[in-house]
Parts: structure tokens; C-alpha cells; sequence
């Protein structure tokens, strides 16, 4: 059963940056039924990969993965979703991952293969027209980094280090500090890799790229630190998946199966539903969140575009979007109000590499 249609004469676009192709597509998606219009292909001119939507919601951040190193600054037409470049700024090396926090005025970048986070100025208009203004030496492969919702604290995964790193930022400075303790540990050879957080601000949780496991964590709301509650299985038993090898292992034992090399997780907005994806076996997973506790149970996977590398949620919580690296089309599905199960809406054609995914609503 799907959740009540909206009302309003607003808008939602889909935003799909494809790396292979140099573009973000963009797409308008139907508030009723989640289908979506393909409106127009923009050029970046480089490896488009992660974006981030400004906190007015008049910008879009993009990072080109490709030599020059930059971030672009595209400006969103409200009434038609078309992007138009605005600024550019140099980026001191490949960003895997990059967030705005809530007020506005930082955007926050994580670099794997260059062991770091950093942090950019965005000015009162929305651009970012300079480069790092703060970065910060991490453990082995940085991979994500995320403000909490308050945008008092900060949180970066190191995949290679199996840590993630807690940061305050000072109210003033804008500059992150770390926090105390600075560093938690994950599992031995879990690899954490991206983070989503509770529309409540009260759990945070981590999906593991090399195990598949979602790590639930209890947020302090008085200084800002994680508390350890469960570590859940994305992958059931029966997909015969051996753990995946962590970068730093220099001779692995191969045991001959596939192994589990898990990407992407999303929470519904009434943090009921959680889902996570698994590129190996093509692959999303469906949990359900405990109202009170978060405690996770996992449901279900779901066949998807192959090589599954982002989701995202529309801001309503009533439509799931995929993109597959490997594929040539997006996967939109309607998510069941009550069990929070996935209904396929339709199949798109996107542009070749697509990865990254961002859904903006206009009222």
C-alpha cells in the first residue's frame, strides 16, 4: 500500500552524475507515481562523481574525480530543473565523497586515495570559488563524511583504517576539531564506507563495504560522540559472498568465491526503512528500524541495475531511485508505506557510469 499522494504544485528533480560520461542527467520525477522525465544531459567536463545539495537548495556540488581535481558549483532552476555552472574551485586531490552541513557555509569533502578530509568556504550566494580551506590527515582511505543535523559535529569512515573519525566544529571558525575520543573502531576488516543519519539526529548508521554489515550507533546529542548498539548482516548466508579484501592486505588468501563489496545505504525520512546495496550480487537490502531504539532487523533483498553504486530517497520517503555503474538505465521504485517493500515503477535511460544520485523537491 503506498503512502498518500502529495499535494502542491511543486516539483522534484533527479539528479544522476555518470562518470563515464562526463554529465549530470536530469530528470523531473512525477510526485504521484515516482516515473520519471528525462529533462537534460549537462557537461562537466571531467569524472563526474559525488554531489552534494546545498542547504538552500538553489546549488548542486559536483566533484570531478578526474585530473584537474575541482569542484563545480551548478545552479538549479527552481521551475525547470536545468543546471548552469557557476564556479569552479581547485581540489588538492580525488574526492570520493562530499556533504554540505545544515548551515549553509561548509562543504565537506573525504578523499580515499589520499587519506584526508576537507573542508570548503561556501559563500553567502551559494559558490564555492576556492579551495580547501581546512584539511585534515586521516587513517587509510577516507571514504565518507557527514555533519549531523544540528551541524555541531562531523563523522568520516576510514575504510582501510576501520575507524570512524568524530569532529566538532567550532561555531565560529567554521573549522573542524577533533572530538574526544577523535577516533572509534569499527570490526577488524569491516571497511566502512558511507553513513547515513536518522531524521531525528538520534542514530547514525554505517554500511561496511568489505563485510556488508550496517553498524547502528546511538548519537550523544550533548558532545557529539557515537555509541556502538548492533552490527547487522546486508548479505544473507545463502549468497555464498566470502569477505571483501581490504586495500591494505598486501598478499590476500583467495578463496576462490565472490566476494561481498557493498556501496550504498539510505534511510526513509520517518526513519522506519533502511536499505543498503551490494554490487557483487546486484542487489538491495531492505531493514526495518525499531521506532524508539533503531535496533535493525533485516527483511530482504531485491534484485536491481548491475553494479549498484548509489540510491537515493525522494524527500517525500515514498520513492527509492538506483543507479547500477554497469548499467545503462535507473531503477525507480515505490516503497510500501507499511513494510517499507520495493515496487518496481519503471526503468530510465541514463548516461554510461552513472553513480551518484541527488532528489530535490521544490514546494
Amino acid at each position: 500500500m503506498l503512502q498518500s499522494s502529495p499535494t502542491g504544485s511543486g516539483r522534484t528533480f533527479v539528479y544522476v552524475s555518470a562518470a563515464a560520461a562526463g554529465t549530470v542527467d536530469t530528470y523531473e520525477m512525477d510526485r504521484i507515481n515516482g516515473a520519471l522525465s528525462r529533462i537534460s544531459s549537462f557537461d562537466v567536463g571531467g569524472m563526474a562523481m559525488p554531489m552534494a545539495v546545498g542547504a538552500d537548495k538553489g546549488h548542486l556540488y559536483v566533484a570531478i574525480r578526474s585530473q584537474p581535481y575541482r569542484l563545480l558549483t551548478l545552479a538549479i532552476d527552481p521551475a525547470t530543473g536545468r543546471l548552469e555552472q557557476r564556479a569552479t574551485a581547485p581540489l588538492s586531490d580525488s574526492m570520493a565523497y562530499i556533504a554540505t552541513e545544515p548551515s549553509g557555509r561548509l562543504l565537506l569533502a573525504a578523499s580515499y586515495g589520499g587519506d584526508k578530509v576537507a573542508a570548503l568556504a561556501i559563500a553567502r550566494d551559494g559558490l564555492v570559488t576556492e579551495g580547501e580551506r581546512q584539511t585534515i590527515p586521516t587513517g587509510r582511505n577516507a571514504h565518507s563524511i557527514l555533519s549531523d543535523r544540528s551541524g555541531r559535529y562531523v563523522f568520516a569512515t576510514n575504510l582501510g583504517s576501520d575507524a570512524i573519525l568524530q569532529f566538532v566544529v567550532d561555531p565560529e571558525s567554521c573549522m573542524l576539531e577533533a572530538n574526544d575520543p577523535a577516533r572509534i573502531a569499527t570490526g577488524q576488516g569491516f571497511g566502512p564506507r558511507h553513513i547515513a543519519l536518522s531524521t531525528d539526529n538520534k542514530f547514525l548508521y554505517v554500511l561496511t563495504e568489505l563485510t556488508g554489515h550496517v553498524i547502528h550507533y546511538v548519537l550523544d546529542p550533548s558532545d557529539g560522540t557515537l555509541t556502538e548498539v548492533e552490527s547487522v548482516a546486508s548479505v544473507p548466508c545463502d549468497a555464498e559472498l566470502s569477505p571483501g579484501v581490504a586495500p591494505s592486505v598486501k598478499t590476500p588468501v583467495d578463496d576462490g568465491k565472490p566476494k561481498v563489496w557493498a556501496a550504498d545505504i539510505g534511510i526513509t525520512p520517518n526513519g522506519r526503512f533502511l536499505y543498503t546495496t551490494e554490487r557483487t550480487t546486484s542487489t538491495i537490502a531492505l531493514f526495518r528500524a525499531h521506532e524508539e531504539s533503531g535496533s535493525l532487523t533485516y527483511v530482504t533483498s531485491y534484485p536491481t541495475e548491475q553494479q549498484p553504486r548509489g540510491i537515493r530517497i525522494d524527500p517525500s520517503g515514498r520513492f527509492l531511485v538506483a543507479s547500477g555503474e554497469k548499467s545503462d538505465r535507473l531503477s525507480v521504485y515505490a516503497i510500501d508505506r507499511d513494510g517499507g517493500e520495493l515496487d518496481i515503477v519503471g526503468r530510465y535511460p541514463v548516461s554510461a557510469g552513472a553513480n551518484w544520485i541527488e532528489i530535490v523537491t521544490f514546494a
